[in-house]
């Protein structure tokens, strides 16, 4: 990676924008062109976002999900390292995806892991009270910064976000245990890989920092 003002911009050259992402899944390639597609398409949308500095594209890059759709972008993403460019979007957008299709549940979650969780919750930065609205402001928020602010803090706000909602769910986990041991169970399960992707998360900012995130 390079730094251009104080930012780190991936180092493959910016060659064309968010529209024509959809066009690289026209043909059939082979396994390793499919590693590169990912990596490509990650740091082209990443270099084009920090690159432009335009609201306007910031903001379609945010919504990416809603212009691609969530099976696109898992496509292009879903099946790289959770520690790489690609595999860290996919897991932002998921995210954001998530929170924008169960507010209510995503802020319950959350609200149920917060008090078990003081310095996540300061480093997430969600509003308070933390509502259906503010839990999707938040995911906003994070893509947001992914393009037109330090990449690193905010995969460090979507991981302690990730946090949060892991402690609420093995909370909620708790407390159905003996009425509803499914769900209980159900819910463990998905604290244990929410709190693995905050991890991954965590280590994706450290590696942005060390210009070694690609």
């Amino acid at each position: 990676m390079t730094s251009e003002g104080g930012r780190n911009v991936p180092r493959r050259p910016v060659h064309f924008g968010p529209d024509a992402i959809e066009a690289h899944g026209a043909g059939l390639p082979g396994p390793a062109e499919i590693v590169e597609i990912a990596h490509q398409t990650a740091a082209v949308l990443v270099g084009t976002g920090r690159a432009v500095h335009d609201p306007t594209v910031t903001g379609r890059l945010v919504a990416l999900v809603d212009e691609l759709g969530l099976s696109t972008v898992a496509d292009l993403w879903a099946a790289r390292p959770a520690r790489s460019l690609p595999g860290t979007l996919w897991r932002l957008y998921a995210l954001r995806e998530w929170v924008r299709r169960q507010p209510v549940e995503a802020s319950r979650q959350y609200a149920a892991g917060m008090r078990f969780t003081d310095v996540a919750h300061a480093v997430a930065g969600v509003a308070e009270p933390p509502g259906p609205a503010e839990v999707m402001a938040l995911a906003d928020e994070i893509l947001t910064g992914v393009f037109a602010g330090d990449l690193a803090v905010a995969l460090e706000r979507a991981a302690a976000f990730c946090a949060v909602i892991a402690a609420g769910r093995a909370e909620l986990a708790h407390d159905r245990d003996s009425t509803d041991p499914a769900t209980a169970g159900t819910l463990t399960t998905s604290a244990a890989a929410m709190q693995r992707t905050g991890e991954d998360l965590v280590a994706s900012a450290a590696l942005w920092r060390a210009d070694e995130l690609d």
